[in-house]
């Protein structure tokens, strides 16, 4: 009998992936905790979340028996001229903790909807008004998905590099690394003194599929703060940075000056199904609470929120504001913190980076991008182990389900230790 594996490989085309160079894809067959049990038996440490959805680890008993609640109750039904409980009460929670002043919440898909939904309020919220603004900008080196509008503020890479003919245009300032944030701040104070910025979009604190660069909150702050000087809405893409990542619930919550649009996903759900989120300020609802239907918001999805999916995201809320789950993050953080000062000064590290539960190893290399040569060689030996550790070209991160263990974590890190000295010994 084939296995998934050999089936998988006859059927399926896999997301970023070079389909005839790496065919072969890990049949998994359960989870449990922090780990994916393969059809062979082999028990993979996911010490990644799964692409940074499943905060609280895999198969969690609470959230399939709140799912299972729902799905014998109401399953789903559309969301134009109906409403329901789980919806409801979900965006009341998120209102609740969310940073600054959100007021509306909109539901989606996933990540890449919840900033096209962004982009959408921002424009349409100046046409609305009668007011031409129609730039955006973003911070150079920006993922904030890939659909099209989510690819025109994002880096143009390899990843967008045949569809640049169909993008818009987007004005991108330097990345605020230190002893950028000057140029930065002025790059971008010079694009808002023209009057015409409708949006600026960012990825607070954290720009992941970047290579987990961080800045600071001083800078994302500064960076906030001038835009609301110019009157110039904020899109906060907190669709990785969300639910804790990066040491508060929100990595917004770090400032005092608030974004008038918050994007969401990933962990919302605890990895358990597809959400996308995007909340606005009553300022923004109001500009499309209009008698004249052509400044409704004209966008929406088949499962726009679908009341399991919803069940699902307020019982991972219900496991992220536990005290345990608060201190289960803190446990990660000081771990990092602690692992980092270990490895920083070995030949084989240029740089260390943590924000929260996020930890990035940068190894000096010749070859330094998404497609570095080291980055196979990373990904199969940490396999290898039994680990999945899936690298962003020469940069090996840590980013696990909170419910990891001491234990676990310091396999981790014995592995990260052991791969930085072969390849110290291959040079």
């Amino acid at each position: 009998m084939s296995t998934i594996s050999q089936r998988d490989s006859n059927v399926t085309w896999h997301p970023y992936t070079p389909m005839k160079v790496w065919p072969e894809a890990i049949g998994i067959v359960r989870g449990e905790g922090s780990y994916l049990i393969a059809e062979d038996g082999t028990r993979y440490l996911d010490a990644i979340s799964s692409w940074w959805v499943t905060i609280h680890g895999h198969s969690h008993p609470y959230i399939a028996q709140k799912v299972y609640e729902q799905m014998t109750t109401l399953e789903h039904c559309m969301f134009a001229g109906f409403t329901h409980l789980p919806a409801v009460a979900l965006a009341e929670r998120l209102l609740q903790i969310l940073p600054g002043s959100m007021s509306r919440v909109f539901y989606s898909d996933n990540g890449s909807t919840a900033v096209e939904v962004a982009l959408k309020m921002a424009i349409q919220y100046w046409s609305n008004k009668g007011i031409k603004k129609q730039k955006i900008v973003a911070i150079e080196n920006a993922y904030h998905g890939d659909t099209f509008g989510a690819m025109a503020v994002s880096a143009r890479s390899i990843f967008t590099a045949s569809f640049t003919d169909y993008l818009f245009d987007v004005a991108f300032i330097p990345f605020p690394g230190a002893g950028k944030e000057e140029a930065c701040l002025a790059a971008f104070t010079a694009l808002l003194q023209q009057g015409d910025v409708a949006a600026f979009i960012a990825e607070p604190l954290v720009q992941g599929s970047a290579g987990m660069q961080m800045y600071s909150t001083d800078t994302l702050e500064q960076l906030f703060a001038t835009a609301k000087q110019y009157n110039t809405l904020i899109i906060a893409d907190e669709v990785m940075t969300g639910f804790g990542r990066t040491g508060t619930l929100f990595a917004c919550e770090q400032i005092s000056t608030s974004p008038d649009i918050i994007c969401l996903s990933k962990g919302i759900t605890g990895g358990a199904m597809p959400m996308g989120v995007t909340t606005a300020t009553a300022d923004i609802f109001d500009a499309f609470y209009h008698d004249d239907r052509s400044k409704m918001l004209y966008h929406g999805h088949s499962y726009t929120a679908n009341a399991t999916i919803c069940a699902a995201a307020l019982a991972s809320m219900d496991l992220l504001l536990q005290d345990t789950c608060t201190a289960s993050r803190q446990q990660i953080a000081d771990a990092h913190a602690a692992f980092g000062k270990i490895i920083t000064h070995h030949p084989s590290v240029a740089e260390i980076r943590q924000t929260g539960t996020i930890l990035a190893i940068e190894l000096r290399t010749s070859s330094a991008s998404y497609h570095s040569t080291l980055r196979d060689r990373i990904y199969r030996f940490f396999i290898s182990r039994h680990i999945i550790l899936r690298p962003l070209g020469h940069i090996i991160y840590i980013l696990p389900p909170y419910c990891i263990t001491t234990s676990e974590l310091n396999y981790v890190y014995d592995s990260i230790a052991a791969f930085l000295e072969e390849i110290r010994e291959t040079k």
